[in-house]
């Protein structure tokens, strides 16, 4: 076998289960008799409670206890979530008000926990929050994201949350200065729910002196952690795990509010509790994403280079800092500008505005996504306006690969790239030379068709570390142990499949295990696209600690000295000896002699450096302009993910992300009205992409093997929507060019791309 896996297209092991309803969701495994929690939550935006009575809740039949936050605080717990803050260009730190677990005299939000029923059945919880008397006095609703306005934190006058830079302002200006043409775009960003299949949920169980907390997230230490805090016991004290999970998006990887009220219910009432979103509520309540408004400007010399790209962006926070929102909204944009462009000088200023909606996490809500997105955006522009083709502007501005490793203008270095080579695979792969054909074709019809472009690239952020463990079990089985936690993207799979390929025993004696913080000591969850590649850079260590301390034990029982001890991935063997035991041998021979040592590996690493996918997206729209409908007809994507581990795997990671773009540029928008009420807060006013929606996606893989770990992998969690959003939004905006349409912003809904049209024609007369 091949020392680093065979790429091989493995279907999915996990998906009988899933397929079969077998699938051990947090919901279907709560314990048996398990009391039913109902959280009752802000009606309005923005109120000064004034009275919050729960007395005849408690008196309800069937209740155990009701909690707000005065019940936390007499409890002892440590009430306050956490939430990074940036530092603010002028050296202070970015505003950091609290974000109580329940709301505390001021509601932020609709939507916002106020308080939490607990009972034995969730029909007698729901009735008992009838019976809260909640009063409260109406302030002054904050929505647009502007400094000023009504306050929603004393902690952060003019509501800025933050006011943060990076790059050379001075070197910025000075090229844009001297620039022969500078051209600029307003981007907008629309507001997406994360939806994920299955809603955020938990329960929680006492444990002798401990708890044990199940939740649906994207890690276990992390909420291990922050539950020892809150309360204020040892982190011993508490289990986390983390069963199947219905989807992450990054929405699912930090702690809620619910979480820590069932932890304490559960020590408090010595019962297991449990809770589950519904749908409406997890639209109210989840974190969303995106909600940017950015200026975009590049600087060019007169052969059309780059010589200084230049962003200010105003971000919503919503009501509170989330757990990463300003720290990630602002790196996640560091590591991607100016993207796969050789560019002088570079300048980012970002400002958070603090607003009575939803909190916005920036995890899935900014960073790699939206760079790319907006500078993709803008090169389109300017590939109009200076009146080159779209792809020889890339082209003429790309790092060539003598460039190598290449030092950006905001201080990230690439290690590798050939982004030409991807470029000309991709516009053969999506005929782009056919594209007139089809667009003249389509215009005799009375149709317009528009091409869109996006080169993106990505950095594998999140923790460089991880710890894999492997054990050979007295069942004659292989557990493996993983630090990472699968929201559905085929971990099991992938990690049994790549373990295998090590070791030379079958896929279905291999067990993974992940999301339990009794079980593994360590681990980074899942985010950032770094799963697949630090992983298993850890079981490779793993494999090689084994295969030395099960060569250095099979010296003596073969007969030979260590060194002349080969494993082929199947096989040990020597010259001179006829024993050519597997893996799974010698594991059983070392049983047998007492050696019970020999059953358990584990290798922590750290990755040196990040790796860079990269990759380029084409689109075509078709637009009939009587109704406004816009139509994915093509789509094409031609990705550098280093070496594949899985292919398949890979093709559907990147299926997924595209749906989830075009989803975000055609359909999906969130909306509140002007007293912060949630207007999209069912399916029936929310749009997520169907089948319909989405064409057959070409998939094709151009790698270039990455020099950061040594499978060469560069990761593809996230790359589909990174591309999706800008090559979407430029097909549309090509489709309109010619009648005039100079300014588009996702949604691309019937009814916003019919009135543009209805613009032009009336200026046109």
């Amino acid at each position: 076998m091949e020392k680093f896996g065979k790429s091989q297209s493995v279907t999915r092991r996990e998906d009988v289960r899933f397929l079969t309803g077998e699938g051990r969701y947090v919901d279907d495994i709560a314990p048996a008799g398990a009391l039913q929690c109902f959280v009752f939550r802000a009606p309005v935006a923005h109120g000064t409670i004034t009275e919050l009575d729960v007395a005849d809740a408690r008196a309800s039949d069937g209740v155990h206890a009701v909690y707000t936050l005065a019940d936390l605080e007499t409890a002892g717990m440590h009430v306050a979530i956490p939430g990074a803050t940036v530092p603010n260009r002028d050296g202070t730190q970015g505003a950091a008000p609290e974000r109580p677990i329940l709301a505390r005299d001021i509601m932020r939000f609709v939507g916002e926990p106020v308080a939490v029923v607990v009972a034995d059945t969730l029909s007698q919880a729901r009735d008992a929050a009838e019976l809260i008397v909640l009063e409260y006095d109406d302030l002054p609703v904050k929505m647009d994201i502007d400094a000023g306005g009504q306050t929603v934190h004393p902690e952060a006058p003019d509501n800025v949350a933050y006011d943060w830079h990076m790059g050379d302002e001075a070197a910025t200006k000075a090229v844009f200065d001297k620039a022969a043409r500078v051209v600029s775009l307003d981007v907008g960003d629309n507001r997406i729910i994360v939806n994920s299949m299955e809603p955020r949920g938990c329960y929680a169980e006492p444990d002798g002196d401990r708890v044990h907390v199940a939740i649906n997230g994207q890690g276990v230490w992390g909420p291990k952690d922050q539950l020892a805090k809150a309360l204020k016991v040892d982190p011993e004290m508490v289990r986390v795990t983390n069963p199947d999970t219905g989807g992450g998006f990054g929405m699912k990887g930090m702690m809620y509010p619910e979480y820590f009220v069932l932890a304490h219910a559960a020590r408090d009432l010595g019962r297991p509790v449990r809770w589950m979103s519904e749908r409406t509520e997890a639209m109210l309540s989840d974190n969303g994403g995106r909600d940017l408004n950015s200026l975009a400007e590049l600087a060019f010399d007169e052969n059309h280079k780059i010589i200084g790209y230049r962003v200010l962006n105003k971000a919503n926070m919503g009501a509170y800092n989330s757990q990463f929102a300003q720290a990630i909204q602002t790196a996640l944009f560091s590591k991607v500008l100016p993207g796969v462009y050789d560019v002088q000088a570079t300048y980012l200023r970002s400002i958070g505005y603090f607003t009575n909606t939803t909190q916005v996490d920036a995890y899935r809500g900014a960073g790699r996504p939206e760079a790319i997105y907006i500078l993709e955006r803008v090169i389109d522009r300017a590939a109009r306006e200076l009146g080159v083709d779209p792809l020889e502007l890339r082209r003429i501005n790309f790092i060539k690969p003598d460039q190598f490793p290449y030092v950006s203008s905001v201080g990230e270095t690439y290690d590798v790239g050939d982004f030409n080579k991807v470029l000309t695979r991709a516009e053969a792969e999506a005929d782009i030379a056919g594209f007139a054909a089809r667009k003249s074709a389509d215009a005799k019809l009375g149709l317009l068709r528009g091409l869109g472009t996006c080169y993106y690239i990505e950095s594998i952020l999140g923790d460089p570390s991880e710890t894999t463990k492997v054990e050979f079990t007295d069942e004659g089985r292989v557990n493996i142990y993983v630090g990472t936690q699968s929201n559905g993207q085929g971990h099991e799979t992938v990690y049994s499949q790549f373990l295998s390929d090590q070791i030379g025993v079958p896929v279905d004696l291999i067990d993974v295990v992940q999301g339990d913080s009794d079980r593994i000591k360590t681990g980074g969850g899942t985010g950032g696209s770094r799963s697949v590649t630090v992983q298993n850079s850890a079981t490779l260590e793993t494999v090689s600690a084994l295969t030395e301390v099960f060569t250095a034990f099979l010296s003596d029982e073969m007969g030979v000295p260590a060194a002349d001890i080969s494993f082929d991935d199947e096989r040990f063997r020597a010259d001179g000896s006829n024993m050519t035991p597997t893996m799974l041998e010698v594991a059983e021979l070392a049983r047998e002699k007492g050696r019970d040592d020999l059953m358990v590996h584990e290798r922590r690493i750290t990755l040196p450096a990040r790796s860079f996918p990269n990759g380029f997206h084409a689109c075509e729209i078709v637009i009939d302009p009587e109704t406004g409908v816009s139509t994915v007809d093509r789509y094409t994507v031609v990705d550098d993910f280093g070496n594949l581990i899985n292919p398949m795997l890979a093709k559907g990671q990147v299926h997924g992300g595209v749906v989830q773009g075009i989803g975000q540029a055609l359909t999906e928008h969130v909306i509140f009205d002007e007293d912060g009420q949630l207007l999209t807060a069912t399916f029936m006013d929310y749009a997520l992409p169907r089948a319909d929606d989405v064409p057959m996606i070409g998939f094709t893989s151009e790698p270039v093997p990455s020099t950061a770990n040594i499978m060469g992998m560069k990761g593809c969690g996230e790359a589909g929507t990174v591309g999706a959003l800008a090559a979407v939004s430029n097909a549309v905006q090509d489709a309109l060019w010619d009648h005039g349409v100079r300014q588009t912003d996702m949604p691309f809904t019937p009814m916003k791309v019919w009135e543009l049209l209805q613009d032009d024609t009336i200026a046109a007369e």
